[in-house]
């Protein structure tokens, strides 16, 4: 590994592996804890069974998220000259930072609305309605009414994670094949309109 100043292998090495526990781990959840207390026979079981995974997972998640962040800002102040320099870079920089304020939005929202869930299901039991669900974040006809909007909310925000974290990671990629030769070069170009 180089020791050179303008080397950030180590961080970019720890952005990438943030980036993709981020993304896998949430593509996870939805598509395998969401679904995994479809066995079982009581509704708010099949809730809680996805709320405690989620519940476990979520230092992780909010870790990466943190490290996604300060490894990308890391990052994006040790490129101050390509910025400055190469056309599309800060543009394509912009976006990433959207894409991933965006996902931290939708994570903490569809944590939020997996609260409501639990306070929802926990209602319906109070009033001695049955808490029929599918899974987690799939109710069924008899569903009670604010419980299925909850679960429609949660798995709306849950699904759009991985895909910003995806975008997040596409951003990524876009940014460390503009240092090839071929790239910089053009971006420099375009900056200097000699295209």
């Amino acid at each position: 590994m180089s020791t050179n100043d303008d080397s950030n292998t180590l961080t970019q090495a720890v952005h990438d592996l943030a980036s993709a526990l981020w993304f896998g781990g949430n593509l996870m959840g939805v598509a395998g804890v969401n679904k995994s207390g479809s066995d079982l026979s009581v509704g708010k079981d099949r809730i809680a069974v996805a709320a405690s995974a989620w519940h476990r997972f979520s230092p992780v998640q909010w870790g990466s998220i943190a490290t996604v962040l300060v490894t990308g800002t890391l990052l994006t102040k040790s490129s101050s000259q390509r910025l400055a320099l190469q056309e599309g870079y800060a543009r394509t920089g912009a976006i990433k930072v959207g894409f991933v304020l965006a996902g931290a939005a939708a994570t903490a929202y569809a944590s939020y609305c997996g609260h409501e869930i639990a306070r929802a299901a926990e209602a319906a039991e109070r009033r001695g309605e049955p808490v029929s669900v599918k899974d987690a974040t799939t109710p069924t006809q008899n569903t009670p009414h604010d419980l299925a909007a909850w679960q429609r909310r949660q798995r709306v925000a849950q699904v759009l994670v991985p895909l910003l974290a995806g975008g997040n990671i596409a951003c990524n990629a876009a940014l460390v094949q503009s240092y090839r030769a071929g790239a910089t070069a053009k971006g420099v170009l375009g900056r200097l309109h000699l295209r």
